[in-house]
């Protein structure tokens, strides 16, 4: 089967749908068709390949959970007659440490902007061959460009940016309380009510910027002042933890959690289709001090078996189409142009920040170029991590 051969795949999808007339899945159906036409001609413009007889084999995505729409994933498996296999991380330093440990197998790797140079570095990944994924350069949206760390594309390609705040239970913030700033981690009415993510540069970062400091500081002071106000927190704090806040917010467990703005968003906006309604008690702060802008990437793994496939995904990850269905799944932002055009006003409106909500964002940079700087930041995480909560 070769890809010319897949636009029968198309052709046949949309054929059937004209012919089961209309129905309540009409608009789902054609929705698919529009996913399978887009997976073939990102296909085509890749250059990729499938024997004659053959199947199209296996992709293996290594990402974080949640973050590719299953719809997405599906019309591609099904246009390009190929398995989509997704494992999942919870932090950089998780997949950074198996990878390390001998991991291998992935061919697309989804780490955030700051762990990529040293991937790099350290020979783990592949520049990306642009002439394979031409929709990356067509259609980025330029807006984006100074959320992320190299403009150039040399080893990465931008997939969705998440803002790190705070997903909280609007009735338990106390009156006079600021939920819109990190002081509330010292509330004393939230003690054991709230969680931070398990992740050395988050929570750091969360008390350089309170106390007015860049969250890329490699000043011994200000990382040792930001770790004492770590740990004056340290005493609400019920766990440290990447996952257990988008349920355990939600069920009141938790009052306060430390989080990213996507989770958060596909809370409130809810899954009627999966029983999961719309919570209008819950709420998303980003603190006025400073907060995380992280964009995670796709990278090409260097030992990667399916290069062509990885390529061809890339492309179709970068149609416009397909961008604002993912979007729409991810509830957080694909910086291509042409999906986000497409996207209900409502929708954009939540997940496309004011520039004036920009600025007040932080990058985070890679430091682990700078070992003695890292060494600071390994043995104040080890002390935060030590300390029980009273």
């Amino acid at each position: 089967m070769n890809v010319s051969k897949l636009k029968f795949v198309a052709t046949a999808l949309a054929s059937a749908t004209i012919l089961a007339g209309c129905s309540q899945s009409e608009t789902a159906d054609s929705e698919e068709v529009t996913l399978v036409e887009q997976a073939v001609k990102a296909a085509e413009e890749s250059g990729f390949r499938i024997p004659d007889g053959g199947d199209g084999g296996e992709l293996h995505i290594y990402t974080w959970s949640d973050y590719i729409s299953t719809d997405v994933l599906a019309s591609f498996e099904k246009a390009l007659g190929v398995k989509v296999i997704v494992d999942t991380f919870d932090s950089n330093e998780a997949m950074y440490a198996k990878l390390k440990a001998g991991g291998t197998g992935y061919d697309i790797i989804m780490p955030s902007s700051y762990q990529i140079a040293m991937m790099a570095r350290e020979g783990m990944i592949d520049p990306i061959d642009h002439t394979k994924c031409p929709n990356v350069k067509a259609n980025f949206d330029s807006s984006f460009a100074s959320q992320i760390l190299d403009p150039s594309f040399r080893y990465n390609v931008p997939y969705a940016v998440t803002y790190t705040g705070f997903m909280y239970q609007k009735d338990k913030i106390p009156a006079g309380a600021d939920v819109n700033s990190w002081a509330i981690l010292g509330n004393p009415a939230m003690k054991g009510r709230i969680s931070l993510l398990d992740d050395i540069r988050e929570v750091i970062g969360a008390g350089l910027m309170y106390l007015g400091y860049s969250i890329n500081s490699t000043n011994p002071a200000e990382i040792a002042k930001a770790t004492a106000q770590v740990l004056k927190w340290r005493e609400n704090i019920r766990k440290f933890d990447a996952e257990s806040y988008k349920t355990e917010v939600p069920s009141g467990a938790t009052w306060i959690g430390h989080g990213y703005s996507t989770d958060t968003t596909q809370v409130i906006v809810g899954d009627e289709e999966a029983g999961a309604p719309a919570r209008d008690d819950i709420g998303f702060a980003l603190p006025k001090e400073g907060y995380t802008i992280a964009f995670d990437e796709m990278v090409i793994a260097k030992g990667a078996k399916r290069k062509d496939l990885a390529y061809a995904f890339i492309n179709y990850i970068y149609d416009g189409d397909v961008a604002a269905v993912n979007m729409d799944y991810i509830q957080g932002p694909n910086p291509v142009k042409p999906g986000i055009e497409q996207l209900d006003a409502g929708l954009r409106d939540i997940i496309v920040l004011k520039p004036e909500q920009l600025a007040k964002g932080q990058v985070l940079r890679n430091l682990d170029d700078q070992p003695a700087v890292m060494e600071l930041y390994n043995k104040a995480w080890d002390k935060i991590k030590a300390t029980e909560a009273k």
